[in-house]
């Protein structure tokens, strides 16, 4: 009920009697001057005029299960969310629910994480109050094959919703890095629990760097946020409803053929290293090359002497000549 409140709250311009609350959840007055006073607590700045109303006057950059649901508008990416004040890591958090027949679309949100992870299990750093740290449980219908193609969805998906809720124009560096001005903005992780043929489950787990101001001096050089490359703070649950929207129109494209040929062109308009020469880092390989673009599957097509080849995500790196992209 607190969720469907914040959003009437948010979709009325006037005011919402008590009444047609108390009428349309078939709860008492009592229950919904409650749910008003959390809210309130919470940072919502709400009027009350007697024989009026409420109406919602502002709304702080709140991370909750009630915001994030009230700005959600798809029909099941995020629609039900688990937030956690603290956790050690969204991912692990959706892996269990996976595990326990969590539903597909449940979104798994922290505002803190003490055992965030990235790509090759390094470290991500999980400060609380400026980032997002979320984490989509899916139970898709094919094979686990085309499961890693998930990764490069999600990474089109954040992209367009910076570009809509930021006003900026991220790049993409192959195959999931979101980054701004030669800087990583976001990562995304992908996770699976298969048996032969059939996933059980796929985990996939996104983290941006959103209102921070400052960056430890070893990340300096190769880290950024939303508020330093588009000079505006970003209200976080915006952001994460945004993100659900773009992913879940994304996926059921991707459904149609189960492949990207549906968005292989506007992920390669946003590719960073495309028409780029590029290092690869294969394990004991290393060797530079052309970037083309990525195929129906997600690959990457390079151009070497010897002509063009697939590079295949996993353990291989791909970073600019000169530098990170």
């Amino acid at each position: 009920m607190k969720s469907e409140i914040l959003r009437l709250l948010k979709e009325n311009k006037g005011y919402l009697s008590g009444q047609q609350l108390c009428d349309h959840f078939q709860v008492s007055r009592t229950a919904v001057w409650k749910v008003i006073d959390q809210l309130k607590k919470e940072g919502y700045r709400i009027e009350a005029v007697r024989n009026k109303g409420y109406r919602l006057t502002g709304s702080p950059d709140v991370m909750s299960k009630a915001e994030i649901e009230s700005l959600v508008q798809t029909k099941w990416a995020g629609r039900h969310v688990v937030y956690y004040q603290e956790t050690d890591s969204t991912n692990i958090r959706a892996r269990d629910a996976g595990e326990k027949g969590g539903g597909h679309g449940t979104l798994f949100v922290a505002e803190r994480q003490t055992a965030g992870k990235g790509r090759r299990g390094r470290g991500w750093e999980s400060p609380a109050g400026t980032s997002i740290y979320m984490t989509l449980l899916l139970r898709p219908d094919f094979l686990p094959g085309k499961a890693p193609q998930l990764t490069l969805l999600m990474a089109v998906a954040v992209a367009d919703a910076i570009r809509r809720t930021a006003g900026l124009t991220c790049r993409i560096k192959w195959p999931n890095d979101i980054v701004s001005h030669g800087k990583k903005l976001c990562g995304i992780l992908t996770e699976m629990c298969t048996e032969i043929g059939f996933i059980n489950y796929v985990v996939v787990g996104v983290g941006i760097n959103v209102n921070q101001e400052a960056f430890p001096e070893e990340l300096s050089d190769k880290a950024s946020s939303l508020k330093i490359a588009a000079g505006k703070s970003v209200r976080r649950a915006e952001l994460i409803a945004a993100v659900m929207e773009r992913f879940e129109t994304h996926y059921e494209t991707f459904l149609k053929t189960e492949d990207l040929s549906g968005i292989r062109d506007r992920y390669n308009w946003l590719l960073v290293n495309r028409d780029q020469d590029v290092k690869v880092l294969e394990p004991g390989n290393e060797y530079e090359a052309h970037a083309v673009g990525i195929n129906d599957t997600g690959e990457l097509i390079v151009r070497t002497r010897d002509g063009e080849k697939a590079v295949y995500a996993g353990e291989v790196s791909v970073r600019g000549v000169y530098g990170y992209v």
